[in-house]
């Protein structure tokens, strides 16, 4: 009888000791996805194929700089158009400038003429009705021309006040210096009244009872007229007596002050002979006794007379 072997079936492998730990090895083993390791590929394949940055970049500077200079190209096309035209224009508006500065000098040299007829009129009629009294008149009235000995004043802005430009004082005190104001001259001219001055004429322009001397802006006006610095005042009278009293008076002091704190420059000399022209416009005015104004006063006053 066999004897039959007994069947010895094979053993199953032993299992891992981190079998049950395989999702963990699985993301160890494969720590990135496929799709982000497909990418990478494709983008390392593809980087030999473009552009460099630099270069990339040099172009972007390169078509910028382009775009610049078409912009600046056009807008000097467009100014280069209208120029001519702006030029045209501007030539026109010189042209009517010129023309009527030419209209106005014509028309101021028209009544320059006829003031001085005027004025010959009105002294010729004086010296005619007023005999040596009309002389007298006109002479005080300024409508006559005069010369003989007086004096030479001279004022003139700070040094100052010149090289900066600056506007003439605008207080009433001394705060903004350097200019001559009209309230100066105003002092200086009474001062050579009070001194015994028989004429004056300030540039040339000869002072009545009338005058008057005012600002306008920057500029000192005698008469309507205005007048730049130096202020020349010529006066008729005793010349070194005259300089002399002006000199010691309260608006010789004055001017003093404006020449020794604020820089204002002055000089005052006797002239053997100064010449005025007359004043280049006369205003007549008329009087005439009223009859029996005198009693008539007195009765409308109440008040009689001794």
């Amino acid at each position: 009888m066999s004897q039959q072997h007994p069947v010895r079936s094979t053993a199953s492998p032993p299992s891992r000791p981190d079998a049950s730990m395989s999702l963990l090895t699985n993301v160890m083993d494969h720590s990135l996805d496929d799709g982000y390791a497909e990418a990478a590929a494709r983008r390392s394949a593809g980087s030999g194929k473009g552009l460099p940055r630099t270069l990339r970049a040099k172009l972007g500077l390169a078509a910028g700089l382009v775009l610049a200079a078409a912009v600046v190209t056009v807008g000097a096309a467009q100014a280069q158009i209208s120029a001519p035209a702006i030029a045209k224009e501007r030539q026109e508006l010189i042209d009517r400038i010129e023309a009527e500065n030419s209209s106005v000098d014509s028309l101021q040299k028209s009544v320059d003429r006829l003031r001085d007829d005027v004025g010959d009129r009105q002294r010729e009629a004086l010296l005619k009705h007023g005999g040596e009294k009309g002389r007298q008149l006109g002479l005080l009235a300024a409508a006559t021309p005069v010369h003989g000995p007086g004096v030479k004043l001279v004022v003139n802005d700070a040094k100052k006040a010149e090289s900066s430009g600056g506007g003439p004082r605008e207080s009433s005190g001394f705060s903004d210096t350097g200019r001559v104001r009209d309230r100066d001259l105003q002092r200086v001219v009474n001062g050579l009244w009070e001194s015994g001055a028989e004429a004056i004429a300030v540039n040339g322009q000869r002072l009545t009872a009338l005058s008057a001397i005012r600002a306008a802006g920057d500029a000192i006006l005698v008469d309507n007229k205005p007048l730049v610095p130096p202020y020349t005042v010529l006066a008729v009278g005793d010349g070194q007596r005259l300089a002399t009293t002006f000199q010691d008076s309260a608006d010789g002091q004055y001017l003093h002050v404006l020449q020794e704190n604020y820089g204002i420059r002055t000089s005052i000399s006797a002239q053997e002979e100064v010449r005025l022209p007359a004043a280049p416009s006369l205003i007549v005015r008329y009087a005439e006794p009223v009859a029996g104004g005198a009693g008539r006063s007195a009765d409308d006053t109440g008040k009689g007379t001794s």
